[in-house]
């Protein structure tokens, strides 16, 4: 998910999810890369922040983690 969307900005997005009790992984891919918007958007409920320009490796390292996570918490 990135930051500047068209209808509303990522961050509000995510708060509105986490308000409705919605636990999807998010990971935010984004230019805005200060590091008040990177704590920002974990604080909010971002389960990862990327900025922008990555590496395509390491955006699929940190899906795989995700996915792994979500696994172990599911089989617990």
């Amino acid at each position: 998910m990135g930051v500047v969307l068209p209808l509303m900005d990522g961050f509000t997005l995510i708060e509105k999810l986490r308000q409705k009790g919605n636990i999807v992984p998010v990971l935010i891919l984004t230019a805005k890369d200060s590091l008040a918007n990177r704590v920002k958007g974990l604080d909010i409920g971002a389960d990862d922040y990327l900025v922008r320009p990555f590496e395509f490796e390491e955006l699929l390292a940190r899906i795989r983690l995700r996915y792994r996570r979500s696994v172990t918490l599911v089989l617990r």
